[in-house]
């Protein structure tokens, strides 16, 4: 880049799919019971033009909106706060879903995912309490690993780059959040010698302000249902867009820590490990 050219800048989305839930109130363990997700999921989205992907999809809502076809569906209406709001995958209809995915398959965007299995993270924590008596697992433990994780893998080079999570929690959570990313840079500055970008930014919004977060929302819905359902085709719509899955729990070839990408797809017989 020579002097005259503007700043290059790298838009990231940050939202989770499921919950790092292993536990109840009382202590009693939820995993592999009805409710409880099997797995933990945390991804980011790059997003080359935020601005253009935002009004892409006001127009589609406002289009949706208008349509007669939906008048009717409960998610359509504004007080219920959800389709008519902004886009998620969970509560959006079918029809509403596939017209998502139509828009998102027009823009320029890059989709990581990091993946932890809840059977492998109760045996961590059974391990771990033997040997530690006084060691009390927190979500917001797994939650600040997983960003570390997914931040420390390589992504581009660039003179700022700007990190944009859902909402979660408190201040100390932003904190938390920021200090993970920190440590992230460090990683990556220490193991390849180059620092990745001179700023970062970070901030937390709301789908509705941010239509990132419904896009990368939408990706991490299609990666969950392969993972929870084993239903692979709406991961395998937008494959051409992810550059990364890491799933820290495969055991693949006596080797714990599986990484999926373009040359090596995601299997579609997933099953969690033992």
């Amino acid at each position: 880049m020579t002097s005259t050219d503007p700043p290059s800048t790298l838009h990231f989305f940050v939202d989770e799919a499921g919950d790092p839930t292993l536990f109840d109130a009382k202590g009693r363990i939820l995993v592999g019971q009805e409710g409880c997700s099997k797995t933990f999921i945390l991804g980011k989205l790059d997003v080359a033009d935020p601005a253009a992907l935002h009004r892409a999809l006001e127009q589609l809502r406002a289009d949706l909106l208008a349509d007669p076809y939906f008048r009717r569906v409960p998610s359509m209406q504004a007080e219920r706060g959800k389709t008519a709001r902004a886009f998620h995958a969970k509560d959006d209809v079918p029809e509403v879903r596939r017209e998502v995915f139509k828009v998102l398959a027009q823009f320029d965007l890059r989709f990581y995912g990091v993946v932890r299995h809840k059977t492998a993270l109760l045996a961590y924590v059974r391990q771990r309490n033997e040997r530690e008596a006084g060691y009390r697992y927190r979500g917001d433990e797994l939650y600040d690993t997983l960003v570390e994780e997914l931040f420390r893998r390589y992504h581009p080079l660039t003179d700022r780059l700007e990190i944009c999570f859902a909402t979660r929690g408190n201040k100390a959570r932003t904190h938390a959040f920021r200090s993970a990313i920190e440590k992230a840079e460090a990683r990556f500055e220490s193991q390849y010698g180059v620092r990745r970008s001179a700023e970062v930014a970070i901030v937390a919004s709301t789908p509705p302000q941010k239509a990132g977060l419904q896009a990368v929302d939408y990706f991490l819905w299609a990666l969950q249902r392969h993972y929870e359902r084993d239903e692979s085709r709406y991961v395998e719509l937008v494959w051409d867009k992810v550059i990364e899955i890491e799933d820290l729990d495969r055991i693949e070839g006596g080797r714990k820590g599986v990484a999926y990408n373009k040359k090596r797809p995601l299997v579609v017989d997933q099953e969690a490990p033992e």
